[in-house]
């Protein structure tokens, strides 16, 4: 089996086939997940852009961008703005966690994964009020500066956000909770589009990211928890109209 390298772009697109019509990001993400878990791709590897892998899958370049994010959460690529997408690790380390994850990349119930994601997400903010470092506090404290930046920048706003998040959870120092989050948050970036659609909605999610900051700092576990409950309540509930309104659009593939 060849194993590719950079500049490798057109070889590892042409081992894709087109997704069946109609088909869900999830799909998408299996087939990818399938190529980059099969030791074909040396590590570091700079994969083909996105209009490439659209064309070669036979969908929109939103299914493929929604994939990729949900394998970035999951770890099994990282997304340089600017350079591209670079496969992390190799096969072996890849597979044992890819394979359990690649079972549930599928369609679930986005309302039981809300509540599994916020009950996680207030009890590892209760833990990690206990356990964060001075330098974790001062990380967070840097992923809410980019927040207040890019608030009319959605894409770097989300993803200063689940950096936030990712801090908190990496404080909590559970490695567990840590990969389940990962597993809820990769399901939910599948099947819902960004909950954070205007400016206004930025600026409320940065409101509530500033209290769970604010209680995290004060080091007392059950103000962080309440907090982070109810930031999730507000992210919930933007997330479920989000879904509500995907559930009534096309399926077509051209316009995903």
């Amino acid at each position: 089996m060849p194993v590719f390298r950079d500049d490798s772009s057109a070889e590892i697109a042409a081992t894709l086939g087109a997704v069946p019509s109609g088909s869900a990001v999830s799909v998408v993400a299996t087939q990818l997940l399938d190529l980059f878990t099969s030791g074909s791709i040396a590590p570091g590897t700079r994969l083909p852009p996105e209009r490439q892998l659209a064309a070669r899958l036979e969908v929109g370049r939103s299914a493929v961008r929604e994939a990729l994010a949900a394998l970035e959460i999951l770890g099994v690529v990282d997304v340089r703005p600017g350079s591209g997408t670079y496969l992390r690790g190799t096969a072996s380390e890849l597979l044992p966690q890819s394979l359990s994850w690649g079972v549930l990349i599928g369609e679930r119930s986005t309302a039981e994964l809300l509540e599994l994601r916020s009950g996680l997400e207030i009890y590892v903010a209760r833990l990690a009020a206990d356990r964060l470092t001075d330098e974790q506090l001062a990380s967070l404290a840097g992923h809410l500066d980019d927040m207040r930046e890019s608030v009319a920048e959605l894409r770097t706003f989300v993803r200063a956000d689940l950096a936030f998040h990712r801090e908190i959870a990496l404080s909590a120092d559970n490695s567990v909770l840590l990969d389940l989050l990962q597993i809820v948050r990769s399901l939910l970036r599948v099947w819902v589009d960004r909950a954070v659609e205007d400016e206004a909605h930025a600026r409320t999610a940065l409101e509530e990211h500033e209290a769970v900051y604010t209680a995290l700092a004060s080091g007392d576990g059950d103000r962080a928890a309440s907090t982070m409950a109810r930031h999730m309540a507000t992210a919930s509930a933007r997330l479920a109209a989000v879904e509500t309104v995907r559930g009534t659009a096309s399926s077509d593939p051209s316009t995903a």
